[in-house]
């Protein structure tokens, strides 16, 4: 039986476990649901949980271990001279037995050794996929009954349920911790290796980049540079142009939608502005590669200025546009959190609306509009897609918006495109790079969830 199958047809059970449980409690109290300690619902569920779990973690193991144990057992009945062959020609030739079984093409010339191993594989997974059926459904079906017969009046369901609940939301939390702590550790080992090769200080302090290394000993004019400096001055001035349009446009927008705006207005006109958001970043990359790049190269020239093709303004614009949804959603949210009371005060003193924006709401909502707007940092920090479609490779270490930059993403993309071996200071150096962003950014929202914090505690 096929996997997709398997699972729907536990699926199939836990639903049937769920009502089968339900209607025992209600049989075992003829129908009188206030003797039930739980309700009824709350049996029907411990039911489900009890019938699909066990067999989903037991399907979970099988999978698993399944393919190494048939490859161990293939193995064990290939003739001597096979099993002793090194591990790298014994793994290759496992492969072209699964790849004979799978019908696919093999590496050599299929032989009678191969065919016969390839048959025995098959019959291996067959036994074992219909032991894997057989097994999982008798546990879901043995569990599910057993749970249903140990209902009683004085069962605590809904303590059961509730603790199965807790036990897997630890789980998904532990996960995602574990899961980010990888990634973390796999980046700090890769960019400990780079700088075991490049000194720190020369990554950190110095003013030239350029990654190409010699693939050969001979090879002239690829010693390789690792400066970041331009990287990091190429992202701050991107982020900075953004900026400069996303916080006054998405801060004013979310001002006028939460104090001005009819109601009717609001509901329309919320929406419309977050649809912003919801456009893949490629889209803006061609919006400022083919429309706004293009422009302001024209707009230059017509006033004497020697503009790149390709420059940090149209990046920062069309980046700062993408942003402002998120600017506006989340300032729009803050404002509306400060308690009514205030702005009732400030009208009872005599304020003016304008007067109690200015002096009363934005004091009130800064700590969470300078959170909202570090986040957008973090995030215009992080985008990739329109800096390379309208801000250039080029590592240039300049302050001049009209000419070409690239950001530290851009050139990590870079770094791990091509056929440079995966050990070489050239790919390693994206790793120095992705660590120095994650602290950047890991600072970032430190504070940003430092000044909601603190909001939080003034206001509740």
């Amino acid at each position: 039986m096929q996997t997709t199958t398997l699972i729907l047809l536990l699926l199939a059970f836990s639903v049937i476990a769920y009502q089968f449980g339900k209607r025992r409690s209600l049989v075992i109290v003829s129908g009188k649901v206030k003797e039930l300690h739980s309700l009824p619902s709350y049996y029907g569920y411990l039911t489900a949980i009890w019938c699909g779990i066990p067999a989903l973690i037991i399907f979970g193991l099988w999978s698993a271990f399944e393919s190494t144990i048939i490859t161990h057992l293939v193995v064990s009945h290939l003739p001597e001279t096979l099993q002793n062959l090194s591990s790298n020609r014994l793994s290759l030739f496992i492969n072209d037995i699964k790849n004979l079984a799978n019908g696919g093409i093999i590496s050599g010339e299929v032989d009678a050794v191969t065919t016969a191993a390839a048959e025995h594989y098959n019959n291996l997974r067959y036994i074992s996929n219909a032991a894997l059926t057989v097994f999982v459904l008798g546990i879901a079906i043995a569990c599910a009954a057993f749970t249903a017969k140990s209902i009683s009046k004085e069962k605590r369901a809904r303590n059961e349920v509730e603790f199965a609940i807790k036990v897997f939301l630890i789980i998904c939390s532990t996960i995602a911790i574990f899961t980010t702590l990888g990634i973390v550790l796999s980046v700090l080992f890769e960019a400990i290796r780079f700088f075991r090769v490049v000194p720190i200080t020369e990554f950190l302090f110095s003013a030239e980049w350029s990654p190409q290394m010699a693939i050969r000993e001979d090879q002239v004019g690829s010693s390789g540079a690792f400066g970041s400096i331009p990287l990091f001055t190429g992202t701050l001035l991107i982020t900075v142009i953004a900026m400069c349009i996303a916080v006054p446009i998405g801060l004013m927008s979310a001002l006028y939608l939460t104090e001005y705006a009819t109601p009717k207005f609001r509901t329309v006109a919320k929406p419309l502005l977050e649809i912003l958001a919801g456009v893949p970043t490629v889209v803006y990359g061609f919006f400022a590669a083919l429309t706004v790049a293009p422009m302001i190269r024209d707009y230059g020239a017509f006033l004497g200025l020697d503009v790149s093709s390709e420059s940090a303004l149209a990046a920062g614009i069309v980046m700062g546009i993408m942003i402002i949804p998120f600017v506006s959603s989340l300032s729009d949210d803050v404002i509306n959190a400060v308690p009514q009371s205030l702005r009732d005060g400030a009208y009872g003193m005599g304020a003016t609306k304008s007067e109690t924006i200015r002096k009363v709401i934005i004091p009130a909502a800064l700590p969470g509009i300078v959170g909202g707007v570090l986040l957008a940092v973090s995030r215009a920090i992080g985008e990739t897609m329109i800096v390379v479609m309208a801000a250039g490779l080029a590592a240039n270490l300049t302050a001049n918006p009209l000419e070409t930059v690239t950001t530290v993403t851009v050139q990590i993309v870079t770094l791990l495109v091509g056929d440079q071996e995966f050990d070489s200071p050239k790919t390693m150096a994206a790793f120095a790079l992705g660590l120095v962003l994650f602290i950047i950014t890991l600072t970032l929202n430190f504070i940003a969830l430092y000044i909601v914090r603190k909001y939080r505690e003034q206001y509740d």
